[in-house]
């Protein structure tokens, strides 16, 4: 299911969930990671390889505490930087938006941020402000929904061939 622009408000749909948080990991983006995953995505793709997280109440609330701890993982010098999987995290722009927004302020361009989403890129071109920012803060998008008839085992950070790698 494909929304059509600004069918989908992260303003009334994100309940300020996470999924899980994985500090120094090595399968989210290039380079040692911080991931988090938020909560909620109405895509609800076929073969999803993360079911659970489609509910907007799944997991724990987004913390303060937790945002210092996503930071201070950050800090270290072998961190590459953040990627926000999900869920959906354009659909989850009231935590992301002011994190990214510090990852950027502390870190400037030393730390890169990646971004998965089931939208693709020229859709979040004609979209809400809050999307188009986010998107903007990113330096790398791996876009588009799962397709489980494109699957392959061998795509580097994507789950089927329709899933583009942009750099910005």
């Amino acid at each position: 299911m494909q929304p059509a622009p600004c069918e989908w408000d992260a303003a009334s749909l994100s309940q300020g969930y996470i999924a899980d948080y994985k500090a120094f990991n090595f399968v989210d983006g290039e380079g040692v990671r911080c991931s988090l995953y938020v909560s909620g995505c109405p895509f609800k793709c076929p073969g999803c390889y993360n079911k659970a997280a489609q509910s907007f109440r799944y997991g724990k609330p987004y913390t303060e505490e937790l945002e210092a701890q996503i930071m201070a993982d950050l800090a270290q010098p072998y961190v590459a930087g953040l990627s926000l999987l999900g869920g959906e995290p354009f659909l989850n722009t009231p935590i992301l938006l002011p994190l990214a927004r510090r990852v950027r302020q502390e870190f400037g361009d030393t730390k890169t941020m990646w971004v998965w989403s089931g939208y693709t890129h020229e859709q979040l071109l004609q979209d809400t402000e809050d999307k188009r920012e986010l998107l903007e803060l990113c330096d790398v998008l791996v876009d588009g929904p799962f397709i489980q008839d494109l699957y392959h085992h061998d795509l580097a950070f994507r789950g089927s061939r329709n899933q583009r790698i942009i750099r910005f």
